[in-house]
């Protein structure tokens, strides 16, 4: 494919992150609270290239734990969880059950289930600095 071109590279997303106050604290939250599976703990410095994965996608999108080290980045996340923006959005099959089962685990929501037409949803504290937002797709009309 050329430059410029507009056929499709077929371009996937392999990695995103979210900004973790502590790292060790991420790692368990996002693995014992929301059952994702650690994929890598590199060391790197001070800290580790840090992944987790959905054990229903164990090749899949890795989400990086990564450290609030650099100022931008914690300023960045400090301001859209200060105006209630979620740094990041997984989907499950039920957002009223997954609430349920969050809130029995001690986990704070800001939003409870809410319909929004196209999906349910709600927004949680992930105890690590950010707002996440899950999501289950509206059904289709009948």
């Amino acid at each position: 494919m050329r430059a410029g071109s507009l056929e499709s590279a077929h371009m996937r997303i392999t990695l995103t992150n979210v900004i973790v106050d502590d790292q060790a604290k991420a790692l368990a939250f996002y693995t014992e609270v929301l059952g994702f599976q650690k994929h890598h703990d590199m060391p790197v410095g001070d800290y580790s290239w840090l992944t987790v994965v959905s054990p229903e996608q164990p090749d899949g999108p890795e989400l990086l734990l990564e450290p609030a080290a650099h100022p931008a980045a914690r300023t960045s996340r400090d301001a859209l969880t200060a105006d209630g923006i979620p740094s990041a959005q997984f989907t499950v099959d039920d957002v009223h059950a997954e609430h349920e089962r969050l809130s029995a685990a001690g986990v704070e929501f800001t939003l409870p289930p809410t319909d929004v037409g196209t999906v349910v949803m709600a927004v949680f504290d992930d105890t690590c600095g950010n707002l996440i937002q899950i999501v289950t797709p509206a059904p289709e009309p009948a």
